[in-house]
């Protein structure tokens, strides 16, 4: 019995040697948007367009929008705000911002979304069009409207595209962390997103990772158009991804990071609330694929669970045979250390992975349920 636990966690070591030491360093949160100085590559800040779709943001979309208009950005831009057939005051709230914009803000209504559409999908491409009726950008930059964003971020995204030569950039916002359920699942939340759409193979050419933050994404209106535009992708749900991997299998590069000055006005005080977010999108990122859900939920049962069983066994068991399972935990635990900081937390909230892998795992298996019972798929109150 007892060499059965210390071969199984010795399977357990090799595999996060790997996925620490080999894995792209997903786990370094250190691809950060940086500063911006006063002119770009070429001297010139481009024309640039941005689109909020926005559904039921009552709460959140005079903050968002604020923050839009305030932008330290020398060049051109415009903001376009889409509401997306709210049953709420979204679109009276921005018509009324529109109106005291001087011009720079936009507020349209959205049609019903064709047949076969997402609906987010539908109004940023709506929004695309009307935008193009004011002349066409070289970059469009697509944010949600529960999201406010520091004066510089607009600069320090176009000088980023510019100097990197990017068809795309996207930067994961700093999510609201202050409930006991969003510490433990917000900081774990990012960690897998960088674990599945490492940011240095997302950045290399010669890797097929190819992932973006559909929060704050600046993409190259050239790249968008070579792609066939927002109809590319008309029917995702997780959109911001199947858009970077167009964009990158037309040769274009793509970054993506951190942002420490983007946040997300959005709670998620409850598990509830945090259970419907990741549940809606969990079962497409699979494929819809029996085969990947059940290989997923033991990838992750083995590789994040199973060695937080190790460290009592290791005390109260045989050392030895659990003393491989126990240095597994810990490399676990030390790669989770770099997100626990970003959020400010205490260290030992990354003694919890394994806790909130199994809630990650229970969504998961949700989503499919959903989906095989013929639930569907919900975003702001209407079916996708």
């Amino acid at each position: 019995m007892m060499t059965a636990v210390f071969w199984l966690g010795a399977a357990l070591l090799a595999a996060w040697i790997v996925l620490v030491f080999f894995w792209h360093g997903f786990w370094r949160m250190d691809a950060r948007l940086g500063s911006a100085p006063v002119l770009p590559p070429g001297g010139k800040w481009p024309d640039v367009a941005i689109i909020v779709p926005a559904r039921n943001e009552r709460k959140h979309l005079k903050e968002s929008l604020s923050s839009l208009l305030a932008q330290d950005y020398a060049g051109r831009f415009s903001v376009t705000v889409v509401n997306d057939n709210s049953t709420d005051e979204t679109g009276d709230i921005a018509r009324a911002l529109a109106r005291d914009s001087g011009g720079l803000l936009r507020a349209v209504d959205a049609p019903e979304k064709p047949r076969g559409w997402a609906g987010k999908m539908a109004a940023l491409h709506h929004g695309v069009m009307a935008a193009c009726e004011r002349g066409t950008p070289e970059l469009f930059w697509f944010t949600d409207a529960d999201i406010a964003h520091a004066p510089d971020t607009l600069r320090r995204l176009v000088f980023l595209a510019q100097s990197e030569k990017l068809g795309l950039a996207s930067v994961m916002v700093r999510l609201h962390c202050a409930s006991l359920w969003e510490k433990l699942l917000v900081p774990a939340f990012v960690y897998f997103f960088f674990l599945l759409y490492p940011p240095r193979a997302v950045a290399r050419p010669d890797r097929y990772a190819a992932g973006a933050a559909g929060g704050c994404l600046l993409i190259r209106t050239a790249a968008l158009d070579d792609i066939g535009g927002i109809a590319a992708i008309h029917d995702a749900v997780i959109d911001d991804c199947a858009l970077a991997r167009k964009v990158k299998d037309r040769g274009f590069r793509l970054w993506l990071g951190l942002s420490d000055t983007s946040v997300s006005l959005r709670r998620y005080d409850t598990l509830s609330s945090l259970w419907a977010m990741v549940a809606r999108s969990a079962y497409a990122q699979l494929g819809y694929s029996p085969w990947m859900l059940a290989g997923a939920l033991a990838g992750v049962l083995f590789t994040f669970v199973l060695p937080a069983f190790y460290p009592p066994g290791f005390v109260f068991g045989a050392p030895w045979a659990h003393f491989p399972g126990l240095v597994a935990f810990g490399l676990m635990t030390a790669s989770m250390l770099p997100i626990v900081r970003f959020y400010g937390l205490g260290k030992g909230w990354a003694l919890l992975l394994p806790l909130a892998a199994l809630l990650y795992a229970a969504m998961t298996a949700s989503s499919a349920l959903a989906h095989m019972t013929g639930r569907g798929v919900s975003w702001r109150g209407r079916d996708v």
